[in-house]
Parts: structure tokens; sequence; C-alpha cells
């Protein structure tokens, strides 16, 4: 859904870009939403929980390589209209609610390594 020209150039303009529930945004992903007004609108227009899924879904990788895919790929999906990452299970860090069936599953998986 396009955002009014008016509304994209005043959310650019806002010094602090809203975070997640369990996570601070990350510096590489500030930057990414700073350099795409539009991307930054529809970062803005998200839920807290909704932003917080994206903040862990970079940051849950091990390599700097596939991070800065995961930030193009963010900013990419933003502004295609996605609210929330792909494929992925969820925010394991939140404190308000227990992991899921699936996410212990994959926990469990990670701790046998």
């Amino acid at each position: 859904m396009p955002m009014k020209q008016g509304l994209v150039s005043s959310i650019a303009l806002k010094r602090t870009i809203s975070g997640g529930t369990a996570h601070r945004l990350p510096a590489d992903l500030r930057v990414a939403l700073r350099a795409s007004p539009p991307a930054l609108a529809a970062w803005e227009s998200l839920t807290p929980l909704a932003r917080n899924e994206w903040i862990c879904w970079v940051m849950s990788v091990t390599t700097a390589e596939t991070r800065a895919s995961h930030v193009t790929r963010a900013i990419d999906e933003l502004l295609e209209g996605k609210r929330r990452p792909c494929c992925w299970l969820g925010c394991t860090h939140r404190k308000d609610k227990p992991p899921s069936a699936s996410q212990q599953h994959i926990l469990s998986r990670r701790k046998k390594q």
C-alpha cells in the first residue's frame, strides 16, 4: 500500500527509529532503514512485536555475509509490504510468552550441537 510522500518524508526526518519488544535496533539495520525512507515508513507502521521479529531474524545468523543479506532482504521485503520475516519460527528471546513447540524443538537441537 503506497504511502503519501509527505508522510514518508516526515518519518525519514525522525531522529529515533522504533525498536522491538525484546531487541534494540542494531546499527546496520538502522543505517539501511535511514537510507530508504519508504522502507522506514513501512517499518514504523509495524507493531513492536513485528519489528522485534525482523530484528531477531537479522541478528540470528552467524556470519557477517549472511547478516548483510538479511538486512538487504528485510529492506526489500518491507518495500514489498511484508510485515514479518517469512519462513522463520519467531523470536525465542521474548519473555512475555513461552517458546512454542516448534521453537522448543529447534532450541533443543541447538543445545545438543
